[in-house]
């Protein structure tokens, strides 16, 4: 699958609104990894917090602690040192080592591999219209070094609530100063990104990684990407960043009468 437009073959996209994790780059090899570094680093700055809490069972501990806050669901990071001090308090050891083991998650945090089309193809829609990031993660543009493609980077703890939420979206559109009807979001989850921008009024572009996905977890697993709801469905559907980059470069070429009647 290279695209897949489900609605008009062009109209006028003025701004992107882009998702960054499973869209930029697969965040399953990024969680893996976090795990490692924060169970090396209690191995050494608290024992026996690595002792009662291993890999499986601090994973258990986080999913407790976003049980029981609910009101911090749209706060990955602020859900994130809650676990640590929870466990550190929990194994005896000083709450306030907290901060430095945050400091060793975040880093493996920002630690990104893109995917082989993301890059290039990013530069490519950046060089074309104004792109903002619009994530419910975490991760720093700044640190990863792809700040400069993007206008601003708007993220579900600073905004107060996430995707799928309209209030998000259309803050992005208010800060970019262009109508949701003519800003695109792009992203690769169905219900956060896609139903989500569809409900707030922007036009939608679903990149359908599901095959990239799968195979980042294991390598002999191919994933299956279908749709999986009825209407609405996304106004384009690729599976890589260049499609879209493709698509926005041939509805370029199109006068505006005519994207809008095509």
């Amino acid at each position: 699958m290279t695209g897949v437009p489900h609605s008009q073959s062009h109209f006028p996209v003025r701004a992107i609104t882009l998702d960054l994790d499973d869209t930029l780059w697969p965040f399953a090899p990024i969680a893996k990894r976090i795990e490692g570094v924060l169970d090396d680093w209690f191995r050494t700055h608290s024992p026996r917090t690595a002792e009662l809490f291993p890999i499986p069972e601090m994973r258990a501990l986080r999913e407790r602690v976003v049980a029981e806050n609910p009101q911090l669901a749209h706060d990955i990071g602020a859900l994130r040192r809650l676990t640590l001090v929870h466990a550190l308090r929990e194994s005896g050891a000083d709450p306030a080592l907290a901060d430095a083991a945050y400091e060793a998650f975040y880093a493996a945090r920002n630690q990104v591999e893109c995917y082989p089309d993301s890059l290039d193809a990013l530069a490519r829609i950046a060089a074309r219209v104004p792109v903002a990031a619009l994530s419910n993660g975490n991760a720093d543009l700044q640190r990863i070094g792809l700040s400069h493609h993007f206008h601003f980077y708007l993220r579900a703890h600073e905004h107060g609530t996430g995707k799928p939420d309209a209030s998000i979206f259309l803050a992005a559109c208010e800060r970019l100063d262009v109508a949701p009807e003519q800003v695109l979001h792009v992203g690769d989850d169905a219900d956060l990104d896609v139903l989500g921008a569809a409900r707030a009024g922007l036009r939608t572009c679903w990149i359908n990684r599901a095959d990239q996905k799968a195979r980042c977890a294991d390598p002999a697993v191919r994933g299956h990407g279908d749709w999986p709801h009825g209407d609405p469905r996304p106004d384009l559907e690729f599976d890589t960043l260049t499609a879209l980059a493709d698509w926005l470069d041939a509805a370029a070429a199109f006068p505006p009468s005519r994207a809008a009647c095509a």
